[in-house]
């Protein structure tokens, strides 16, 4: 049977009940549309967010935008060269910056080849961000 916003399975299961005989079970599932659908919901954007946001603390959206454009200037001052490299929004998240020097050309032994040499090639210096979620964040989720 059909109706315009549910499907009815049914399904058949076979238990063994004794060797020699067969027990079977018949179970009615019922599915919703939507639940069937495993289309998922677009990230917000900007102006989203930033709508969210005023309407949440009641500030204007101007307001709210001067607010996220100082946390950002906040957060490369502090993970710039003169920064201490680390962030913090309290009870979120924390960003630290991994400032890893440069490394020369250089030959080692392979891990996959025993008794075989590799080349392994030069890697300028560079700055890995990375962002790591703090307990509020991981209990949200």
């Amino acid at each position: 049977m059909f109706f315009s916003n549910t499907t009815q399975i049914w399904q058949l299961t076979m238990t063994r009940w004794y060797p020699t005989s067969f027990i079977f079970k018949f179970q009615y599932q019922e599915f919703t549309m939507a639940a069937k659908a495993t289309t998922k919901e677009k990230p917000l954007t900007k102006t989203e967010i930033l709508n969210a946001l005023a309407e949440g603390s009641g500030l204007t959206k101007k307001e709210v935008t001067a607010v996220l454009d100082e946390l950002s200037s906040l957060i490369s001052k502090n993970l710039g060269k003169r920064g201490p490299g680390v962030f913090n929004v309290p009870g979120l998240l924390k960003i630290q910056v991994q400032r890893k020097p440069a490394t020369k050309a250089t030959t080692r032994p392979n891990p996959f080849k025993p008794g075989e040499m590799m080349q392994v090639a030069a890697k300028p210096a560079r700055n890995v961000v990375r962002v790591r979620p703090l307990k509020a964040l991981k209990e949200m989720v």
